[in-house]
């Protein structure tokens, strides 16, 4: 059950994270498998979602362990590992036929996010971008890091631009870099969290899918739009 204030549950503005909420996976993670290097990268990436690490720092700590590795894995894992969580291409698509505006918010990689985006049926997406160069990556990324701050900005700027009232704006996540667009959100999901953002979300999702949030706002399931 979700609580809610008196009034309408609608929300017209969804904020999603991606890697293990949107998805089942965390990209990164996976795509050091193909390397041979995924428990390494797979602890610098659980510190970092507990909140122990600076995500910037972490974020490049694991991007120079990828250096060298082949372009051509980044669609191998795509395509043999990642995969959407039960629900949520039908709660974005749900979400937009309402007239809600849908953005995927990552602190991974464009080339994973982008299909994902399109697959599930948001909007649009914000995400760092893996440095390549003659086929390989270089270990660095290129401009902005979409950190928990830019996660944050995201929401506020679309709600502005919206025109909404904070009420009407929901944010997922899952991890310590989510925990600024979570609070900021009118309702803001803990979807299968770590302690440190589930003590601080409106509600937390467990044990259902990511559609069984079209319930809390409200939308019967002959409403839904099915993916």
């Amino acid at each position: 059950m979700v609580a809610h204030p008196p009034g309408a549950r609608a929300k017209l503005l969804l904020v999603a994270d991606m890697d293990s909420t949107m998805i089942g996976q965390e990209c990164i993670d996976e795509l050091a498998d193909y390397a041979g290097i995924k428990a390494e990268v797979a602890a610098i990436t659980e510190r970092a979602m507990q909140g122990e690490l600076d995500f910037a720092n972490a974020l490049a700590e694991r991007v120079a362990l990828l250096k060298g590795l082949d372009e051509s894995v980044i669609a191998q894992c795509l395509a043999e590992r990642i995969r959407p969580n039960p629900g949520a291409s039908t709660l974005v698509r749900t979400m937009r036929a309402r007239g809600a505006e849908t953005i995927l918010v990552s602190g991974g990689f464009t080339a994973f996010v982008a299909p994902i985006a399109e697959q599930i049926g948001f909007d649009r997406f914000e995400a760092n971008v893996l440095g390549i160069r003659d086929g390989k990556v270089t270990g660095v990324t290129e401009g902005r890091v979409v950190d928990a701050k830019v996660k944050h900005d995201v929401l506020v700027e679309a709600r502005g631009r919206l025109g909404l009232a904070g009420d009407a704006t929901l944010a997922i996540g899952d991890g310590a870099n989510d925990i600024p667009m979570i609070e900021e959100a009118g309702l803001g999901v803990a979807y299968q969290a770590k302690p440190a953002l589930a003590a601080v979300a409106d509600a937390r999702l467990n044990h259902h899918g990511l559609d069984a949030l079209l319930w809390a706002l409200g939308i019967s399931r002959r409403d839904w739009v099915e993916a």
